[in-house]
Order: C-alpha cells, then sequence, then structure tokens
C-alpha cells in the first residue's frame, strides 16, 4: 500500500498535533521547520522533501499501536516505517536520507564529539536506543553511502527544528507543493 499526497497531508493535519517526543514542538511544527531550514539553505527539493518527511514514520507506527502520539521511550525504528508507503512515488534522492537519518546521528556522534553537546535531553535519549554513536569501522561504511552527506545535513536541520512557539511557520501547502511533483 502507498500513500497519496491526500494522506501525507491528512496524517500531518490529524496526527501531527502530537507532541514530538519529549521536546517542546509537536510532529508538524517540526517537519515544518525542518523543511524551511533546507528550503532557507537551498537544498535540491528531493533533500527539502525528506526533511519534511523524515519522521512521518513515528506518526506511522503510533497510528499503527493505536496511539495518538509516538512513545518516546521506545524505538519505533521510524526511519523505515514511512519507506513502503512512499516508494512508490518517491525517488531514492527522498527516500534514503530519510532512512539514514538516525545512523546520520550515530555517525555525527563519532566524526564530531562535541556535537553530542548539541543535542536535546530527549535526542541523546533516542541515540542509547538506537545503538550509540558509531565506531570507527561503523563510520567509515557510513560516510561512503549514498546520500550520507544529505542525511548528515538533513540530521542537522533536524536537531535545529525544535523552535517552540513558532507563529511564522510556513504551511503544510508550501512543501506539499513540492512533493506534487512525484505524485
Amino acid at each position: 500500500m502507498s500513500l497519496s499526497l491526500n494522506d501525507i497531508e491528512h496524517i500531518f493535519l490529524m496526527r501531527g498535533k502530537s507532541q514530538y517526543g519529549s521536546e517542546a514542538v509537536n510532529q508538524l511544527e517540526h517537519a515544518l521547520q525542518c523543511a524551511e531550514l533546507a528550503e532557507a539553505n537551498q537544498e535540491t527539493p528531493e533533500t527539502i522533501a525528506a526533511c519534511l518527511l523524515h519522521d512521518l514514520g513515528h506518526l506511522l507506527a503510533a497510528e499503527r499501536a493505536g496511539t495518538r502520539d509516538h512513545d518516546a521511550h521506545t524505538d519505533d525504528l521510524h526511519q523505515y516505517v514511512a519507506l513502503p508507503f512512499l516508494r512508490q512515488h518517491l525517488p531514492e534522492a527522498v527516500l534514503e536520507p530519510i532512512r539514514l537519518h538516525v545512523d546520520a546521528k550515530r555517525y555525527l556522534c563519532h566524526k564530531d564529539p562535541p556535537y553530542w553537546n548539541t543535542l536535546s535531553p530527549a535526542s541523546k535519549y533516542s541515540l542509547e536506543q538506537q545503538g550509540g554513536a558509531f565506531n570507527a569501522h561503523e563510520a567509515r561504511a557510513f560516510s561512503l553511502l549514498a546520500f550520507a552527506q544529505e542525511s548528515t545535513r538533513l540530521r542537522r536541520y533536524d536537531d535545529l527544528a525544535k523552535v517552540p512557539g513558532r507563529t511564522d511557520l510556513p504551511p503544510l501547502s508550501r512543501y506539499t507543493a513540492i512533493l506534487s511533483k512525484w505524485f
């Protein structure tokens, strides 16, 4: 089964108001802030789309579990959950950064040790659930993957996209318009 663009909009508008783990923003605010950061940094439409959709798996996993919010105390493997629903429409340049964004955090913790200090407490907690920082061998293997650089940039936007109380966020339609080229 695949998601239509209307399905994605519906999920964000209906379930996106749920809290983003232990962060001070909800899922929709986080997705919009992440996409906005990518756009401000003149990323490709594919990377902007990946930034919008990177945590869609949290919303789908919560829906599958019959809960409103994703459980911030367990690893729901959200980086994989949405992929089967998106694969029919989106290119690898969107899908791979989504799939790799958790590994990008693990990579950055190895490659750039001060990066750990920039993570929110919730992100540090989830990192431990996700396997912790990569070792040297894992980091090297990650760095050689296609879309490793894009996923690392997505990860940095992800870390910054947690500003509470923003009233100036672009509408979801700004980014679903970008997605519409593939649907």
